[in-house]
C-alpha cells in the first residue's frame, strides 16, 4: 500500500509558526494608528475651539447694538459699527424710483427707423429742476363757468372728482382735485382768469334817457352805476372810478387786481386764483355806448366771462391718466398725459455719459434696444407691445434710482453733423426742451422725515442719515426706530468660547487618563505634548491682560473662572453685569483692536509682529490729489464744439502703462460753469478703461470761479493732465495752466518714520508698532495724538491654537511622525511577508521531493517483494 505525504498541512504547519512574528507588526501599526487618530481627535478639537474664537476675535461683534423698527411694512434697520443707542420718529413720504421714458408706438420691430444715416446717441443724466411734470388744460368753457363741472365728469387715475354746479373755475375745480390727491397723486393749480387784452379797446362813452340806467360791475363789484341826469361815462371816468381806494379794495377782496387803463384801450381784469371774472353791463331803457360800442350804439347789455384753466402736476413723474364722462368739461382730453414743463436741467457729473452709433444694422427697434443694453449706456432697454395697430414701444429705464438719475439723450450724426431726423424725433429727450419720448415714470429720491429733519436718499437704502444706521425703505409712512444695546452677540460668543474649550479640555482628559479599576492608561496616557497644549492653554486664559485700553484686563472680571476639574464655568450673572457696565471695553478684552485719539485718522489693520501699546502719531505731509485747475474764472457760459475729443492721461505710471492715456470725447452745447465741471467729469469717468482700472476724476467749480479738475486717488502716483485731438482746445477752458501731481502722506508712528503710500501710513519695519496702518484723511501738520493696540484674550488663545495645529505645528509634527512610523512597520511587513514567500515555497519543494523520493521507494519496495514471491513459488 503507497502513503503519499499532505504537503499542504504540512507547509501550513510550519508557515503557521514562521508567520508568528507578524502580529507583532499588526500590534505595533494598531497602536500607532490609536495614537494618530487620538491626535487627530486634539486636532479636531482644537480646530472647533479656533472656530469659536472667531466672532470674539471680531471687533464687530462688541458693537452690542441693534435696530428695531416699530412698522417693518415702512422700513428695516441694521445698526453698523459708528450707531449709538437713540430713538427716532420717522415718517417716509416718498420712495426712490428710477426714470422710464417710452417712445410711440410702431407697426414692426425690425423695419427700418428713418433713413439709414449713422446716428450717434449719448445719454446724460442730471436733475429736472424747477417747473412741473405734468399738463395744463383749456380754459373752462361758458358754461362751465355759468352752470359748473358736472359730477362725474373727471376722474384722474381712475379717482373720480367730486365736481358738481358750484365748481364753476378754474379755482373750483383745483380746489375739488387737490381734495384727493392722497389718492391720485396729483396736484392742481389754477391759472390766471383775465379778461381780453382789447375788451375795452373801443369803450364808447355811455349816456343814458329819462327813465333809463346803466351800472357796469367786475366780479360783483360795481363800478359805475348811470341813472338820468348823470353825467356820460367816459373811459377816463372809469379809470377815475377804479382809482378810488374803496374800488381798489373791493376788487382786492374779490382777488381781481387792475392794469391798463380804459382811456386808452388797456384796461385788464385778472384773478390769480383761477377765479372766473364777469364783467356785467346791466342796463334799462336806452343806453347809448359802452363796452365795444361808438358812443352812439345802442347798448342792450352785456356780459363777459374770463375763464382760467388748471395745470395737473404728477407727484411722481408718472403719467396721468384723464378719464370721465366728460373731461372736456373740465379743459382736458382722456388719455395719458404728462411732460416735463418749465424744467431746466442740470448735469450729474457722479455718472457717467456715454456714445454709442447706431449703424444701418441698429436702426429698428431691435436693433436700437440691442446696441443701447450692449453699449451699457447706464439703462435698460425692451420692447413692449400694447396690442394696438401701432403696439411695439422702446421702454428705457435708468439703472438707476434718485431725482439726479433723469435721462438726457441726445441725438446726433458723425462729426458733429445732424442725426437721421426720424430717430431724433423718436429718442430726442430734454427735460428742458424737445420731449420726444414720454415719460412713464419719474426720477425721484427716498424723502423722510427723522425728529423734524428732512432727509433725502437716492435709493431706498437710506444710509448716513442717523449714524451707523442703514434704513431699507420699503413703503410710504410712518414708524419708531430704536436703536439700544444689544448684548446677546456678546453673550452668545463667550458661551461658546467657553464651550469648545471645555470640549477640548474633555477630549485632552479623555485621552490621556489613567483607569485605576482597569489599570490601564488611555492611548495618550503620559503625552506631554498633549499636557503641554492644555497646559498652555489654562496658562493663557488665566492672565491678566495688559494694554486692552480698557478697564477689563482679566476673564475673572467677566465672570469666566476655572472649575476643580479643570474646565471652565461662566457666571452668567456677573457676565451680563459686566457687558452692561463696560460693553466698550469688550473688545480689547478679546480682540485684537486700534483705536485713535484723531477723528480724521482711522486704525487700518496690523500684523502679527505689533505689539501692544499705544504710539504717537506726528504728520509732516498731508496726502494730496494731483490736479488740474483753469488759470482764470470761467466765463459763466462755455460752448464745447462739435467733435471735440480730449486725450486725459489720468494717474500715470512710471514707466509708462499705455492704458492710463484715453481719448474722451465732449457733447457739443453750450454749458453753465456747474454743468461743464458736470460734463467733463462724466465723460472721463465714463470710459470703461478708466473705469476698470479704478482711475476716476472729480471736479468743481471753487469761490473764485476757477475749475478743478482732480484725480480722485492720492499720492504720488495721482496724477492727470489733458491735450486736445480735436474740436474745443484744452486752453480754451484750463488757459495753459499746468497740471500738479499729487503727494504721499509723510509722518512718524511711535517715534520712528513710517511709509506713506497716499493717505495710508504704515509703521517701520522693526519698530514695536510694526503693522499698524492708518489712513490720515484731513486735519493739520504736527502731532495728531496717538493709536492704540491691543492683543485680546481670543486673539492671542488663537495665534496659541495656531501653533498646535495645521503644517509644521505641535500635532501635525507627532502625526507626521506616527505616519513614518506606521509605513517604516509596513515596509518591514511587507519584507517579512516575502521573506515568508520563500520559505513557503522551500519547504513547499522539499515536501515534494520527500514525496517522490517516498513514492520511488515504496515502488522499488513492491518490485522486489513481487520478484521475491515469485522466486519463492518457481523454489516450491
Amino acid at each position: 500500500m503507497q502513503v503519499a505525504l499532505d504537503i499542504n498541512g504540512l507547509v501550513s504547519q510550519l508557515m503557521q509558526q514562521e508567520a508568528a512574528p507578524l502580529a507583532n507588526y499588526d500590534k505595533k501599526t494598531l497602536a500607532l494608528q490609536s495614537r494618530s487618530a487620538a491626535y487627530s481627535q486634539v486636532s479636531a478639537a482644537v480646530g472647533t475651539f479656533q472656530s469659536a474664537l472667531t466672532k470674539l476675535n471680531t471687533p464687530a461683534t462688541f458693537l452690542g447694538l441693534s435696530a428695531s423698527a416699530s412698522n417693518k411694512d415702512v422700513f428695516s434697520a441694521t445698526a453698523g459699527a459708528d450707531a449709538v443707542a437713540g430713538k427716532y420718529k420717522i415718517n417716509v413720504t416718498q420712495l426712490a424710483q428710477a426714470q422710464s421714458l417710452k417712445s410711440n408706438g410702431y407697426a414692426s420691430t425690425t423695419s427700418t427707423i428713418g433713413g439709414s444715416a449713422p446716428t450717434t446717441l449719448t445719454f446724460q443724466f442730471g436733475t429736472a429742476s424747477g417747473g412741473t411734470f405734468g399738463t395744463t388744460g383749456n380754459a373752462l368753457s361758458l358754461a362751465a363757468a355759468s352752470s359748473g363741472i358736472g359730477n362725474g365728469s373727471l376722474s384722474l387715475n381712475g379717482v373720480a372728482i367730486g365736481t358738481g354746479p358750484t365748481t364753476r373755475s378754474a379755482r373750483a375745480l383745483a380746489e375739488a382735485i387737490n381734495a384727493q390727491s392722497d389718492k391720485t397723486g396729483v396736484v392742481a393749480t389754477a391759472g390766471a382768469a383775465s379778461t381780453s387784452a382789447g375788451l375795452f379797446n373801443n369803450f364808447g362813452q355811455v349816456s343814458v334817457d329819462p327813465g333809463s340806467s346803466y351800472a357796469l360791475s367786475v366780479g360783483g363789484v360795481q363800478l359805475a352805476n348811470l341813472t338820468p341826469g348823470s353825467a356820460p361815462l367816459t373811459g377816463a371816468g372809469l379809470d377815475t372810478a377804479l382809482a378810488s381806494a374803496s374800488t381798489r379794495n373791493a376788487l382786492a377782496a374779490a382777488n381781481i387786481t387792475v392794469s391798463g387803463s380804459a382811456a386808452d384801450g388797456t384796461l385788464q381784469f385778472s384773478a390769480s386764483d383761477g377765479s372766473s371774472i364777469d364783467v356785467t353791463e346791466t342796463v334799462t331803457g336806452t343806453v347809448r355806448g359802452g363796452i365795444g360800442l361808438a358812443a352812439t350804439a345802442a347798448n342792450t347789455g352785456s356780459t363777459v366771462t374770463a375763464t382760467a384753466g388748471v395745470t395737473l402736476s404728477s407727484n411722481d413723474g408718472n403719467q396721468i391718466t384723464v378719464g370721465g364722462t366728460n373731461p372736456a368739461a373740465a379743459g382736458f382730453t382722456a388719455g395719458s398725459v404728462g411732460t416735463h414743463m418749465g424744467a431746466g436741467f442740470s448735469l450729474n457729473g457722479a455718472i457717467n455719459s456715454k456714445t454709442i452709433t447706431l449703424g444701418t444694422g441698429d436702426q429698428s427697434l431691435q436693433g436700437i434696444r440691442d446696441a443701447i443694453n450692449k453699449g451699457d449706456m447706464g439703462v435698460t432697454a425692451t420692447i413692449v407691445s400694447d396690442g394696438s395697430a401701432k403696439p411695439y414701444h422702446l421702454v428705457l429705464t435708468s439703472n438707476k434710482t434718485g431725482e439726479a438719475t433723469t435721462m438726457k439723450i441726445t441725438v446726433g450724426g458723425e462729426d458733429g453733423e445732424a442725426g437721421d431726423p426720424a430717430i431724433a424725433a423718436m429718442l430726442g429727450y430734454d427735460p428742458a426742451g424737445t420731449q420726444g419720448m414720454t415719460q412713464t415714470a419719474g426720477a425721484q429720491s427716498t424723502k423722510l422725515n427723522m425728529n423734524g429733519i428732512e432727509i433725502k436718499s437716492d435709493s431706498n437704502s437710506v444710509s448716513g442719515a442717523i449714524q451707523g444706521v442703514t434704513l431699507d425703505v420699503s413703503a410710504i409712512g410712518s414708524s419708531t426706530l430704536t436703536v439700544s444695546k444689544d448684548t446677546a452677540a456678546i453673550t452668545s460668543s463667550v458661551n461658546e468660547f467657553v464651550k469648545a474649550y471645555n470640549e477640548l479640555n474633555k477630549t485632552i482628559n479623555g485621552l490621556t487618563a489613567y483607569n485605576t479599576e482597569t489599570q490601564k492608561g488611555a492611548v495618550l496616557q503620559g503625552d506631554a505634548s498633549v499636557r503641554a497644549i492644555q497646559s498652555q492653554l489654562r496658562k493663557q486664559i488665566s492672565t491678566v491682560m495688559e494694554g486692552t485700553g480698557g478697564k477689563l484686563t482679566s476673564l475673572s472680571q467677566i465672570g469666566i473662572g476655572f472649575q476643580k476639574d479643570g474646565s471652565l464655568q461662566v457666571n452668567s450673572t456677573k457676565l451680563n453685569k459686566a457687558i452692561t457696565d463696560n460693553a466698550a471695553d469688550f473688545g480689547g478684552l478679546f480682540a485684537a483692536m486700534g483705536s485713535t485719539t484723531d477723528n480724521m485718522i482711522k486704525f487700518g489693520q496690523s500684523s502679527a509682529a505689533t505689539k501692544a501699546g499705544t504710539y504717537a502719531i506726528n504728520i509732516t505731509n498731508l496726502a494730496t490729489r494731483g490736479n488740474l485747475t483753469s488759470s482764470a474764472a470761467l466765463s459763466g457760459s462755455t460752448t464745447i464744439a462739435p467733435n471735440t475729443v480730449w486725450s486725459v492721461t489720468l494717474n500715470q505710471t512710471d514707466p509708462v502703462t499705455e492704458t492710463k492715456t484715453q481719448e474722451i470725447k465732449l457733447q457739443a452745447g453750450t454749458y453753465s460753469n456747474d454743468d461743464l465741471a458736470a460734463l467733463i467729469r462724466s465723460a472721463i469717468n465714463g470710459n470703461s478703461v478708466f473705469a476698470g482700472a479704478g482711475d476716476t476724476v472729480e471736479s468743481e467749480v471753487g469761490d473764485d470761479g476757477r475749475l478743478k479738475l482732480s484725480s480722485s486717488k492720492y499720492g504720488e502716483l495721482s496724477n492727470i493732465s489733458i491735450a486736445a485731438v480735436s474740436g474745443s482746445s484744452v486752453d480754451s477752458i484750463f488757459g495753459g495752466a499746468a497740471p500738479t501731481k499729487g503727494t504721499d502722506v509723510e509722518g512718524t508712528i511711535g517715534g520712528v518714520a513710517a511709509t506713506g503710500n497716499g493717505q495710508s501710513l504704515t509703521a517701520a519695519a522693526g519698530s514695536p508698532a510694526e503693522g499698524i496702518q492708518v489712513s490720515v484723511t484731513g486735519g493739520v501738520i504736527g502731532d495728531r495724538g496717538t493709536v492704540t493696540f491691543s492683543q485680546g484674550f481670543a486673539h492671542q488663545l488663537t495665534n496659541l491654537a495656531a501653533g498646535f495645529v495645521g503644517k509644521d505645528s505641535l500635532l501635525q509634527t507627532k502625526t507626521d511622525g506616527l505616519s513614518v512610523s506606521i509605513k517604516s512597520i509596513a515596509s518591514q511587513r511587507e519584507r517579512f511577508e516575502t521573506r515568508l514567500e520563500s520559505i513557503e515555497k522551500r519547504y513547499r519543494a522539499q515536501f515534494v521531493a520527500l514525496d517522490s523520493m517516498m513514492t520511488s521507494m515504496q515502488n522499488t519496495s513492491n518490485y522486489l517483494t513481487q520478484q521475491l514471491a515469485t522466486l519463492s513459488s518457481n523454489w516450491g
